[in-house]
């Protein structure tokens, strides 16, 4: 046990270890461990945010999906699914009112492929237009270097796109076969190449995950260096091949989320919806284990439950943007702050 307490330390002075390390952490994993690393990871986030948590407004645009990932519930075999697209006049309405709330960054997420290259195009222009000082980040899927390079042209600051595995066999167990891990990544390279901020991401607990396929995600991310990356738990859908499967837990959550921390000290991280629906103190816990980013849904309330990734997501007015004073009230009760600004990475 000393050794892994020693590997820590030298994941918190160097900011990386080998791939047979980070496996040894994750197959050690202990209460003591985790509070260990929380305490870790919590000194390094302060000394580079402070006590700050960024708000971004999510705007869920479509639920139409190119793709059948096997764990997905908005994915295209689900007939289940009922299915709606925003247009550009009710993405701007999302965007106005959120301003109003203080959003100083609009995240547009859909499911993948599926919005046209003009009309993502014409919609980040016109945000950029009427709000200057405003960040957008597209979390759309996969498209061609040539598309991804027109959204950046348009105004489009920041890209995320999950890598869901660093593990190629992995992948392949959590997709079909028309979609491609070595596509993937290509668009991750393409994106960070065109100077969006980039961010990956990855679910804890997804069928098939092992802790060499975890310890092969750290170090992908201490490697491609992102901007952004989002990490939450695995959640099953009942409309899924994976319904059966168990879902992810918070302990193995936090402990991942402390531990990317390390590995990058000024990343952008956030504590994701899917820990909130978890555990009904998740988001809390997660900026605690090192967090730093908070995404309250801007999305219109008949469309919120349509957007269900996984069983159970929190789509009720508690959850809404428009309920921001609670959500700060939440930070504070943790000794956190909301700001409101673009929260841009901070170079150190």
């Amino acid at each position: 046990m000393d050794k892994l307490y020693k590997l820590i330390d030298k994941l918190e002075r160097e900011q990386t270890l080998k791939v047979e390390e980070y496996e040894a952490i994750i197959n050690g994993k202990t209460a003591q461990l985790l509070e260990y690393v929380k305490t870790k990871a919590d000194a390094v986030r302060q000394k580079v945010y402070g006590n700050e948590v960024f708000i971004r407004g999510l705007i869920e645009v479509s639920n139409y999906c190119l793709n059948d990932c096997y764990y997905c519930g908005i994915r295209k075999s689900n007939r289940n699914c009922e299915r709606y697209s925003l247009g550009k006049s009710e993405i701007l309405e999302c965007c106005k009112e959120g301003y109003a709330l203080g959003f100083r960054t609009f995240v547009l997420q859909g499911g993948e492929g599926v919005l046209k290259i003009d009309l993502i195009c014409d919609t980040v222009r016109e945000i950029k237009r009427q709000y200057p000082d405003c960040a957008v980040t597209l979390s759309l899927g996969e498209y061609s270097c040539d598309e991804y390079k027109k959204m950046r042209e348009a105004g489009a600051d920041r890209y995320l796109l999950r890598h869901e595995t660093a593990d190629s066999a992995h992948y392949e167990k959590l997709h079909p076969k028309l979609m491609s891990f070595d596509n993937r990544i290509r668009c991750l390279n393409d994106l960070k190449r065109l100077g969006f901020q980039v961010g990956c991401g990855f679910m804890v607990g997804s069928p098939y995950q092992t802790a060499k396929t975890l310890a092969k995600d750290l170090k992908f991310i201490e490697e491609f260096s992102p901007d952004m990356c989002g990490v939450g738990p695995y959640i099953t859908h009942k409309d899924t091949p994976f319904s059966t499967h168990p879902s992810g837990t918070l302990e193995d959550t936090l402990f991942l989320l402390s531990l990317i921390r390390l590995i990058k000290p000024n990343i952008l991280l956030p504590s994701t919806t899917a820990l909130g629906t978890i555990d009904k103190e998740g988001r809390e816990k997660g900026i605690l284990h090192g967090a730093n980013v908070v995404m309250p849904n801007l999305s219109p309330k008949s469309v919120r439950k349509k957007y269900e990734l996984y069983n159970g997501k929190i789509s009720t007015d508690l959850e809404s943007a428009g309920h921001i004073e609670e959500l700060k009230n939440k930070m504070e009760s943790i000794g956190f702050k909301i700001v409101t600004s673009r929260g841009d990475i901070k170079k150190i």
